[in-house]
């Protein structure tokens, strides 16, 4: 158990049945009355946020989520099938776990896997991957690296802006955290 003022941003607890991660915390302090904690909660299932004041004398029960390296495998019907790196089962995840970032997965691609018990919280995947590009507008002689930019469809189906001069089947440097293009690989 943990004293609600010791929470911080990435605090993970079991509350009300569910497991959340705190994602803002201030503590107010009152003129006569006793100090509160205004916090803000994600549900780690779900996905959904709250906005939760406690007393500074409650207390809160603590998890422990443990992470662990997988490969991603393929794709089967809606979900993602895995492979534990240290037993070599496979394990079959929805993508509502890994959010926006998995139009950014490649088959081979190493992951880590938040786990509380033997329950998947989520996937989170390099901060850069490499992926191909399947379709884009032909390059013109001349355009330069400080010019425009593009769309371009990558391999897992995501859609990033590339400079003018790349062009189709070219191998990128992307930012899976915001989707942005980097650099050619």
């Amino acid at each position: 158990m943990i004293s609600v003022t010791e929470l911080r941003n990435g605090t993970k607890v079991e509350m009300d049945g569910g497991l959340w991660e705190c994602l803002d915390y201030s503590h107010l302090k009152m003129g006569r009355g006793g100090a509160k904690v205004v916090t803000k909660f994600r549900n780690m299932e779900s996905g959904s946020i709250v906005d939760r004041t406690f007393n500074s004398t409650e207390k809160l029960q603590d998890i422990f989520v443990e992470t662990k390296p997988m490969q991603y495998l393929y794709k089967d019907g809606d979900d993602f099938i895995f492979m534990d790196m240290e037993t070599f089962d496979q394990v079959a995840l929805p993508p509502v776990l890994a959010g926006d970032s998995a139009k950014f997965l490649k088959e081979n691609m190493e992951v880590e896997v938040s786990m509380y018990g033997s329950k998947a919280l989520k996937i989170v995947l390099p901060n850069q991957v490499v992926l191909r590009i399947i379709e884009t507008a032909p390059g013109v002689r001349g355009d330069t690296v400080s010019g425009g930019t593009k769309p371009a469809t990558l391999e897992g189906g995501a859609t990033v802006q590339v400079p003018l001069f790349v062009d189709q089947d070219t191998e990128v440097k992307v930012d899976t955290r915001t989707g942005m293009y980097l650099s050619r690989a």
